[in-house]
């Protein structure tokens, strides 16, 4: 599926026309899939009586929503990565929230600035090794270590151009600047056990299955891997790593919302906002998902918090996102995927 996996035209304006006459409803607008985030509607609708609508969607998500205008059934727009917020904000489909319970509940480090968007949780961008072939990785383990020969034929990851890597170019373009970004690329290149595909998890299956011994992941997919039955084999073969814990610390990104620039609905996506920011929604997020909440006193889940604590890099968001289109020319050019 190209563009969004539930929408088509005569949906879009079934979904309009509903809105317009039914006040008991969001629609939502998601990148996130829907195991990950139905949990989360469902506890609202149980709590408020309004029904969540979704749209799930792999990309296109601004164009989609520039496409429609100010007929967008959209109300409330969700996605991960920082890139893709600021993607969203850049094209002009959302519009500023004013909440003091968003605020509150939300340190201003994952706010932005013009109140566009809101951070709901961050993950790791870490290192899967395998335990039968490389063991735990060290303290001292960065990501540039990933370029030195030792690595050699011994890598897998998915696409260069996928956006949790992306944003790592650019936090490796932050920290590192430019020429060495590239450099580091064209190393990781030469190691990698095969041509970039497949998601994160299909890089710890390869591993479990002897095709390459490190692979780059976001963290809460252990926790996924771990409680699902056909998957218990691979997260069991792999350790998990949070590399440069001995330099800048580990790259970590986010997952977010924003509320659409016409949203039909905007008393009840503001509800909506407010309810993923609570103790409750955040909770979920850390037990269901395995992902680590934002708002302060909302604790990890046990699983997470037995990989141990690390040190994240603390370079600002926007600094990764300003560095984006930077990141997916140096992995042109040095064909990364290719």
């Amino acid at each position: 599926m190209k563009k969004l996996l539930i929408a088509s035209a005569i949906t879009a304006s079934l979904l309009g026309t509903s809105a317009a006459v039914a006040s008991e409803e969001v629609n939502v607008y998601s990148y996130r899939q829907p195991f990950l985030i139905e949990p989360m509607f469902d506890a609202f609708t149980e709590e408020t009586g309004i029904e969540v609508n979704v749209k799930f969607a792999k990309k296109g998500m601004a164009e989609k929503i520039k496409q429609e205008g100010e007929y967008s059934p959209a109300d409330v727009l969700l996605t991960v990565d920082i890139s893709r917020l600021k993607e969203l904000v850049n094209q002009d489909v959302v519009q500023p929230v004013q909440s003091d319970l968003i605020d509150q509940n939300v340190p201003e480090q994952f706010r932005d600035s013009e109140d566009k968007w809101v951070a709901l949780t961050t993950r790791a961008r870490a290192v899967y090794s395998s335990r039968e072939r490389v063991g735990k990785l060290g303290d001292d383990f960065d990501y540039l270590d990933l370029a030195k020969p030792e690595w050699k034929g011994k890598i897998c990851t998915r696409s260069g151009k996928h956006p949790y890597n992306v944003s790592l170019v650019s936090a490796i373009i932050e920290n590192h600047g430019e020429a060495k970004a590239k450099e580091w690329l064209e190393g990781v290149k030469d190691n990698l056990a095969r041509k970039p595909q497949g998601n994160d998890r299909a890089q710890v299956k390869a591993i479990k299955e002897g095709l390459c011994d490190v692979s780059l992941g976001n963290s809460y997919y252990l926790g996924k891997m771990l409680n699902d039955e056909e998957q218990t084999a691979w997260a069991e073969a792999v350790y998990l790593n949070y590399p440069g814990q001995n330099a800048y610390g580990t790259h970590v990104n986010v997952s977010g919302m924003a509320m659409a620039k016409y949203a039909p609905n905007e008393e009840n996506a503001l509800k909506l906002m407010e309810f993923l920011t609570s103790d409750k929604a955040q909770h979920m997020y850390a037990e269901v998902n395995f992902e680590e909440p934002v708002k302060p006193g909302v604790e990890q889940s046990e699983l997470v918090a037995s990989w141990g604590d690390y040190k994240h890099d603390p370079m600002p968001l926007e600094a990764i996102a300003d560095n984006y289109s930077q990141s997916v020319k140096l992995l042109d050019e040095v064909q990364f995927d290719l």
